[in-house]
């Protein structure tokens, strides 16, 4: 028996009836949307507190009452302009929710925890700068795959026969 062309299963559709469940699609892509949006937030409001970080380091240099390097070890003044630069154009980066706003603000939140642990006295309080950086980094991480994976980003190929 011949089956019409309009019958037969639609090209690209993962399973045979796929078309007739009406509503999936777009619960599928407000899942995605919600993601996406929960995770633009957190890099906005990393954004926030990264500019204040930087800000604040470039406070130590412009408002101090010695020259940076006269009033502090070489290896602090280096730390306080790195992060200083590193800081604020990883803000920017993370307001705007790009790529390299990610991978420069991880690039920041570890070398705090690298510095904390390597120059003790860099920050007031290290260990809340490591515990803090760590749960940061932990909930981007986990953000970013559901926001991937629920965007159906992540597939897994099909596998070979």
């Amino acid at each position: 028996m011949n089956i019409p062309h309009s019958f037969n299963r639609a090209e690209g559709a993962e399973e045979f009836g796929a078309a007739i469940r009406l509503g999936e699609k777009v619960r599928a892509e407000r899942e995605a949307m919600r993601w996406g949006l929960v995770l633009v937030v957190f890099m906005r409001l990393l954004a926030g507190l990264w500019m204040a970080e930087g800000l604040v380091h470039w406070i130590d240099v412009l408002m101090s009452s010695r020259p940076l390097f006269d009033s502090m070890r070489p290896a602090m003044a280096s730390a306080v302009i790195y992060f200083g630069v590193l800081d604020l154009v990883a803000a920017v980066g993370l307001w705007l929710a790009t790529p390299w706003g990610g991978v420069l603000w991880l690039l920041a939140a570890v070398s705090q925890i690298f510095v904390a642990v390597a120059l003790p006295q860099f920050f007031s309080t290290g260990s809340l700068v490591i515990v803090s950086n760590s749960i940061l980094i932990l909930i981007y991480f986990v953000l970013t795959w559901k926001a991937g994976h629920s965007s159906g980003q992540f597939k897994r190929a099909p596998a070979r026969k």
